[in-house]
């Protein structure tokens, strides 16, 4: 059952370069996500596996943009990307977690970027 005083999306829109996706809350909490942090958090099994163990650093998608949205059931929605990723269910809270607390996930994955000799352009 779900929550009824969890947040909820009020609004998702791709941007006309289709280069971000910006997801509105009943809260009044906006967040713009970049189709590149989209897609290197994608929280499918392809980036992060089945365990930590299996976590991929997905380098090269400076570039990278948001095809369509769909939506799964009443509780997230999939994002295809044009580089035909389209694995991953992204939450509601998920995209609360993404647009809160960037430093956690697009601060690591540039750490891992640089520890790994990998760039956001290959």
């Amino acid at each position: 059952m779900t929550d009824p005083t969890a947040p909820w999306p009020t609004e998702l829109r791709v941007s006309k370069d289709r280069k971000s996706l910006t997801v509105a809350f009943n809260t009044g909490e906006r967040h713009e996500l970049s189709a590149e942090y989209l897609r290197v958090c994608s929280p499918s099994a392809e980036v992060k596996g089945h365990n930590p163990s299996q976590k991929q650093t997905v380098p090269g998608k400076r570039n990278v943009e948001i095809m369509k949205i769909e939506p799964v059931g009443n509780y997230a929605v999939r994002i295809h990307f044009d580089d035909m990723h389209n694995s991953g269910i992204f939450t509601w809270t998920y995209f609360l977690e993404l647009g809160r607390d960037p430093d956690a996930h697009w601060g690591v994955y540039l750490e891992e970027l640089a520890e790994k000799g990998l760039s956001r352009d290959r």
